[in-house]
């Protein structure tokens, strides 16, 4: 664990200029999607992501966290999401389209990488040792925000893959003392059940078994314990801490 906050202290002490630079960065372009929505824009938010990612994987990961075991596992993980952005890029899957989704919930989503290191204030942590916006975490929290609120087209492979890292965040609450890290996991019950409900309902006129209205009722149920799994997990450290 001693090795684990090092590492984010070097990390943040060596980098806050830059971080404070890709939070304004992904503001403008977040806006612009808003007000401004043109191909040159989206574009320019798909090459953001890429970059964002790789900056995970290269910065992150390579230069600042290769302390740790399985840090080029981890960097690994965010160049394969870089690559799916560059290829989205070329292949232009994700349109950035405005959806029907609740937008009150990916605006929460945008503001949860800032309130990151509000709560590591909040449990007696300070700079540079506590979490800060431009993390593994706190990015996934962003992106999976950005594809609840623009993304009509799912693209699976990002979805799958941000999931899953919901779940190493969730260990990372147990094993290195991060409750931060909850906000990710939570975040993910709704957004699955929202982005799976909408691809359940795109595809309702296929037949397949078990037949669309039994898929959105397993996918309620599989929400459902996830949703328990989390709140036990979440009182457990409320008794830690307490």
């Amino acid at each position: 664990m001693e090795i684990f906050w090092n590492t984010i202290a070097r990390y943040n002490a060596a980098t806050w200029p830059w971080q404070i630079a890709i939070v304004a960065a992904a503001a403008v372009l977040t806006v612009l999607l808003y007000l401004r929505p043109t191909q040159n824009v989206k574009r320019a938010m798909k090459l953001f992501l890429a970059g964002l990612n790789a900056w995970i994987a290269v910065v992150y990961y390579l230069v600042w966290c290769g302390q740790r075991s399985h840090s080029d596992v981890l960097a690994l993980f965010w160049e394969i999401m870089a690559v799916i952005w560059l290829y989205d890029l070329y292949a232009d899957f994700t349109r950035f389209e405005r959806t029907s989704r609740p937008n009150g919930f990916a605006l929460l989503l945008y503001l949860m990488p800032l309130a990151y290191p509000l709560f590591s204030l909040a449990r007696g942590l300070s700079f540079p040792m506590m979490t800060m916006p431009v993390m593994p975490c706190s990015v996934a929290v962003f992106t999976i925000g950005l594809m609840l609120a623009f993304t009509h087209r799912i693209n699976i492979f990002l979805v799958l893959f941000l999931c899953h890292w919901a779940l190493i965040g969730l260990a990372k609450v147990y094993f290195f003392g991060i409750p931060e890290d909850f906000l990710l996991a939570t975040s993910t019950v709704p957004a699955l059940y929202l982005f799976f409900r909408e691809y359940i309902a795109k595809n309702r006129e296929l037949r397949t078994k078990p037949d669309a209205r039994m898929l959105n009722g397993l996918l309620i149920l599989l929400c459902i314990v996830i949703g328990l799994f989390f709140t036990a997990t979440l009182l457990h450290q409320i008794r830690l801490y307490v």
